[in-house]
């Protein structure tokens, strides 16, 4: 039997994956193909939690002048060893990581910002001191002048006196910027990234050292939010990020899904959910052919299987908990909040995808919608008509639609959800085969605190958010927002969760709305029982004893009716 390897859960450093004996999806290919860039100053982003920082550890580790010696250990196994490039192991490797900056005012922000770049310098120095013969001495001379962002030009001469050229890694290059942005804290962003701000000298100070020292750049972040802003300090990066041959450098393909689960030897019989539902969906060019798992998703579930061998109790990882924190404070404007509502309804939205753009264009519908997409929250279904169709990626990222939902309208109307209430008429749906207790809960508790805003939204689309949201709560259920069978689209399958196998009934609900003043009540109800009729026809659903079917007629927000199969 081939031993298995470990999973990369939570590993971001190339060498210590390798010698660890940890699964690695070989992305070394396209290092070959960006030093075939004609422009070896590169700007790269992706969502969160998409392997960037393992990639920038793997550069880091390729071309670093100190780790020749090491190359084969490293590399041996991987494309690149196989087909080495002109420049592997040629550079003095300075890598930035511009998380952590303390954003709590202009004079906190310069301070902190200030020191992480002197202090990166002195690490680069101190690295490199068996190579470059006045290390200590202009370590010294640094800390005793506080040279700060000046202490990068200390650097490019003594790399250019020792012979030695430099690669400059930035990772989390926006990571401040975004925090800046979703506190609302513009002003200290326009100061310290426009004008004479510290962010701007930063970039204008890399810039003059690529006319000598720094031979090649390679920036990541998540959001193209500074490019603009940047522009005239530092306009000599290619924006690598919307390039279909780089569609697959990060993230997972399903070929290298299914590799990475046999070589950790993830016990298929576990694996209980469509992990394509859950994790994959994302494709960065509408032209581009393999959609990607975001690793993070997929790891996190491989991980609970591996180490407890048992299906997953949590399917959905919950460090997705940051981006719904991050989503509620961008919704704080109101017409961003009402794209956003309009977006989570339709499932997605037709736009031209922004390349960069600066802070005053976030309350834009098309650069907030850029935004979403770059983060991850959504992603491209299609080409529609010289434009893209951009919709929410996988399951996961819905919960974190219907997450926020929920809490946007607690918070709004000031009240708080009873789960234990919520569970008791979920538990009805699941043992006892009654939808009522929890429409009515629904009704009771969520329709009628709605504010006046909400009520401007009311309609079949955000009943059915409402209720997707109020289920996915309690985790009894997987709900799933509009399956397609052969003979159409349901509304809203109750599939029972994988860990609840005593879950006695699935259900398929057929949502309908009435204003209070429409008189088709009888045509509606008819309507939507015809559509259930088709729909329990289908394959996936016949004659099926566990399978509940029920139209449930809204009639306002006040009243409902239940036409449920027994």
């Amino acid at each position: 039997m081939k031993p298995v390897k470990r999973l990369p859960y939570g590993t971001s450093n190339f060498s210590n994956l390798i010698d660890g004996n940890f699964c690695y999806v070989d992305k070394t290919p396209f290092i070959e193909m960006l030093e075939q860039e004609p422009n070896s100053y590169q700007f790269f982003i992706r969502p969160r939690k998409f392997g960037k920082s393992l990639f920038f550890s793997t550069l880091s580790h390729y071309y670093d002048i100190l780790q020749a010696h090491n190359f084969s250990k490293l590399f041996g196994g991987l494309y690149i060893g196989k087909h080495p490039t002109r420049k592997k192991n040629a550079y003095a490797v300075m890598e930035f990581n511009f998380s952590g900056i303390d954003t709590g005012s202009v004079e906190r922000f310069e301070t902190s910002f200030t020191q992480n770049v002197q202090r990166t310098v002195r690490i680069f120095l101190q690295k490199y001191v068996t190579v470059f013969p006045h290390a200590e001495e202009l370590i010294r001379r640094i800390d005793d002048n506080r040279e700060g962002i000046g202490s990068l030009r200390t650097a490019y001469a003594e790399a250019n006196f020792a012979g030695i050229p430099i690669f400059v890694l930035i990772d989390e290059y926006d990571h401040f910027a975004n925090d800046l942005i979703a506190m609302g804290v513009d002003d200290v962003y326009k100061k310290m990234v426009r004008a004479n701000g510290i962010v701007r000298d930063f970039y204008e100070t890399l810039k003059i050292g690529t006319s000598d020292a720094v031979d090649r750049i390679f920036i990541t972040g998540i959001s193209p939010v500074m490019i603009d802003d940047l522009t005239s300090g530092f306009n000599i990066a290619a924006n690598l990020t919307p390039e279909k041959r780089y569609n697959n450098m990060l993230g997972f393909t399903r070929e290298e899904a299914d590799r990475l689960m046999t070589e950790a030897g993830v016990d298929p019989a576990y694996v209980t959910v469509d992990i394509a539902q859950y994790y994959d969906g994302y494709l960065f060019h509408e032209e581009a052919t393999d959609r990607m798992y975001n690793p993070s998703m997929l790891l996190y579930f491989f991980y609970q299987i591996v180490v407890n061998q048992q299906v997953p109790k949590n399917i959905i990882d919950d460090n997705l908990k940051t981006d719904y924190g991050r989503l509620r404070r961008l919704t704080q404007n109101e017409n961003n909040r009402e794209m956003l509502l309009q977006i989570i309804k339709d499932d997605g939205i037709v736009t031209d995808i922004v390349t960069k753009f600066s802070i005053d264009n976030l309350y834009n519908d098309k650069y907030f919608v850029s935004l979403l997409f770059y983060m991850g929250l959504l992603t491209i279904e299609k080409p529609v008509l010289g434009k893209v169709r951009l919709c929410i990626p996988n399951y996961s990222v819905k919960t974190l639609y219907w997450e926020y939902i929920l809490e946007s309208i607690q918070a709004d109307a000031d009240f708080v959800i009873n789960t234990g209430e919520l569970d008791q008429t979920v538990a009805a749906l699941a043992l006892e085969g009654k939808a009522e207790p929890f429409v009515e809960y629904v009704c009771r508790n969520v329709f009628n605190k709605l504010s006046n805003r909400d009520l401007r939204q009311f309609d079949e689309k955000y009943i059915k958010i409402m209720l997707l949201a109020c289920l996915f709560q309690s985790r009894v259920y997987v709900p799933v927002s509009e399956p397609e069978t052969e003979n159409g689209y349901v509304d809203i399958y109750l599939q029972r969760s994988p860990l609840l196998p005593e879950v006695k009934y699935e259900w398929i609900f057929e949502i309908k709305y009435l204003k209070t003043s429409d008189k088709n009540t009888e045509v509606r109800r008819k309507e939507a029982q015809q559509q259930l009729q088709r729909y329990t026809r289908s394959d996936r659903m016949k004659n099926r004893d566990d399978l509940k079917t029920a139209v449930i007629l809204f009639i306002g927000k006040n009243k409902y009716e239940i036409f449920s199969k027994e």
